[in-house]
């Protein structure tokens, strides 16, 4: 390769890293103020209301139960707690039963773990509870006893708590910009597989798969994301006139990761057929321009659950269900002009698709099943 190209690559990898570096620095000034005030609000508290010396566990707590993670915090907070607590009481007996050193502390941290990981799947509360019994063993104990350290991961755990009902932040904002990003995604798959039927390229309905797997991922974050908003209104005064929102748009996350899950069983069916030429030139046009219509229906529905005032996404989402209804009364393979089976396959593969996403609009399964017309 020449030095030439070795050096615009290097160039552009960096000019690419610095541009998402700032964009995620930018995005997380709030955060890190909010968990700035809170470990040094928790420590601060720790040693000049309580007395203790050096109370560390209080900042780092607060942090780890603040921090940048999806998860919801009031988890998060118990999980340091208790593994804080439970973690310092267990180092204690096994001090007792086989004093200090090397060996001793690797039992400790072994056996530990393994209780850890026996009450609880928490990443945090299996962290928590086998470093605290590994410090019993290996420091000696603070002024005030070893479980001054529990206290202050209670303290910095509730300074959490404190901060997160007192956020300015809508905890709305989130997964409504998660929800935009993965609807826009599974329109993008959409068109890729109508383009295919367009162009009969079984290559690129394989593309349009691969970008629908690929869709798992902002599943994931949005289903965490909803999780934590929906706690934060929860817990906090301030949002708590949001919850019936929150809930709504969580019924409809359930129905898109189903519609996303089809759309992949899709495009994996619509690359065999076009493969084995299954479909005539009128059938590839109408079930093309049906595919197109529910990927132009799935951009009004992420409109309509990413709007910010109410009467916008009911306006939104109406013209999602009318637009995605429109489709669904077509999906009948003698109106679609197909005739051979492995068409008509492809079809009933597709109607549950747009059952699904006629539910995350708010019909019930009867109403958008009904829909479709009698096979």
């Amino acid at each position: 390769m020449p030095p030439s190209d070795s050096f615009t690559r290097a160039r552009s990898f960096l000019r690419n890293r610095t541009r998402v570096g700032l964009r995620r620095s930018t995005n997380s000034v709030i955060p890190a103020v909010q968990i700035t005030i809170c470990a040094v609000g928790a420590y601060v508290f720790a040693e000049q209301v309580l007395g203790h010396e050096g109370p560390l566990f209080a900042a780092t707590s607060s942090m780890i139960a603040l921090g940048f993670s999806r998860d919801p915090r009031l988890r998060r907070v118990l999980e340091v707690g208790l593994g804080c607590t439970l973690g310092i009481a267990l180092g204690d007996v096994l001090l007792a039963l086989f004093g200090t050193g090397v060996w001793q502390a690797a039992v400790v941290l072994f056996v530990s773990i393994m209780l850890a990981r026996f009450l609880d799947s928490g990443t945090i509360f299996s962290t928590q509870l086998g470093l605290q019994s590994l410090l019993v063993v290996l420091l000696p104990a603070p002024d005030g006893g070893p479980f001054t350290r529990s206290v202050d991961a209670v303290v910095g755990g509730l300074f959490a708590l404190v901060i997160t009902m007192l956020a300015p932040r809508d905890p709305r904002r989130e997964p409504k910009i998660n929800m935009r990003e993965l609807l826009g995604e599974l329109a993008g798959v959409l068109r890729e597989n109508s383009g295919a039927l367009t162009r009969s390229d079984s290559t690129l309905a394989w593309h349009a798969l691969v970008r629908a797997r690929n869709c798992q991922t902002l599943m994931d974050g949005l289903s965490g994301s909803m999780r934590a908003a929906r706690e934060v209104a929860r817990i906090s005064p301030a949002y708590r006139r949001h919850r019936g929102e929150l809930g709504e748009l969580s019924g409809s996350v359930g129905f898109i990761d189903l519609a996303v899950r089809n759309s992949r069983v899709f495009s994996r069916r619509l690359t065999s057929v076009i493969n084995h030429a299954a479909l005539t030139d009128e059938a590839v046009q109408s079930l093309s321009q049906a595919v197109e219509d529910t990927a132009d229906a799935v951009d009004g529905l992420a409109r309509a659950l990413s709007a910010s005032s109410a009467n916008e996404r009911e306006l939104y989402l109406r013209q999602a269900r009318e637009d995605l209804a429109a489709v669904a009364t077509t999906l009948h393979p003698r109106v679609l002009h197909i005739q051979r089976l492995e068409g008509e396959g492809l079809v009933l593969l597709y109607r549950p698709l747009l059952v699904d996403l006629l539910e995350a609009t708010g019909l019930t399964h009867e109403e958008a099943a009904g829909y479709l017309p009698k096979l």
